[in-house]
């Protein structure tokens, strides 16, 4: 008898950009560490309301970094991530409720669906954007930003190639000298867009449609719910979380970079976010 396959569970919201950078190095190691990857979605502010968290754009600095950040892990873990332009609204406003009661029906009645659907809605809010270039001509700064003004120093970002990331202070209407560049995602909330990722995934439009009517049911409501109680019962303060059981103890890892830790406590083998036997192009 071979060694007892581990069981790790992933708590994802596809409004955290980290979680998918999480999701796509566990789905590339699933099968080549003995676990038993549970993919787990939860509700982000649930878990933000919960643990008395915020979302880093309320911090400036900390979402100048992030945007920073996902650009170097874009090439460094291969995934084509990029920052949306309109970043608070998606996080604000907009939010995950109706796609992660999606993928929450999708994991009660079709699980063997849930990896591929939850990526494409990742896809739709963090990748899939379109890139346009504008030509200042005298215009001023207002006439571009989307961001709610009085919560946000805005960022201007750069086009995938560039290099810089531009803070402007809302407060003043700068003139920009140059052309600058900026990316819209797609849409998330609306049941055209869940079923459009639900297609791209490759679902049946019958068995889409049949989820989507339940995602206001009581059943994936309290489903839901439990999920995200029990990412909190875990100790989760943000999402991804991974948790793994190992040898009748439980640990729980937070974010996307504990990937080498997870290998040490399973007694795997790290071999970087990108494995020589995995395909990584998405």
């Amino acid at each position: 008898m071979g060694p007892l396959t581990r069981t790790v569970e992933l708590f994802y919201d596809v409004l955290s950009p980290y979680s998918w950078l999480g999701f796509e190095i566990l789905c590339r190691y699933q099968n080549i560490w003995n676990i038993n990857l549970q993919l787990r979605p939860s509700l982000i502010t649930g878990i933000m309301k919960d643990s008395g968290n915020k979302p880093p754009g309320l911090l400036p600095r900390k979402g100048l970094y992030m945007a920073n950040d996902l650009k170097l892990l874009r090439h460094h873990l291969q995934i084509p991530i990029h920052f949306p332009k309109d970043f608070l609204s998606v996080m604000l406003e907009k939010g995950s409720l109706s796609a992660m009661r999606f993928l929450t029906a999708v994991n009660l009645e079709h699980p063997e669906m849930l990896e591929k659907a939850s990526r494409e809605l990742w896809m739709r809010v963090w990748s899939r954007v379109s890139v346009g270039l504008w030509e200042s001509s005298g215009r001023t700064l207002d006439d571009f930003l989307t961001f709610p003004r009085h919560v946000f120093r805005v960022m201007i970002l750069p086009p995938p190639g560039g290099s810089t990331v531009l803070p402007v202070t809302p407060l003043s209407p700068h003139r920009l000298p140059a052309v600058f560049s900026s990316s819209q995602n797609e849409d998330i909330t609306e049941p055209q867009s869940i079923l459009a990722a639900a297609e791209k995934a490759g679902m049946p439009a019958e068995q889409a449609q049949g989820l989507l009517e339940k995602i206001a049911t009581p059943k994936v409501k309290n489903q839901l719910k439990e999920t995200t109680e029990a990412a909190c019962r875990y100790g989760a303060f943000g999402l991804p979380i991974t948790v793994a059981h190992v040898d009748g103890q439980t640990h729980m890892l937070f974010g996307s970079d504990r990937m080498e830790l997870l290998a040490h406590l399973l007694g795997e083998k790290w071999m970087g976010p990108v494995p020589p036997a995995v395909n990584a192009r998405l």
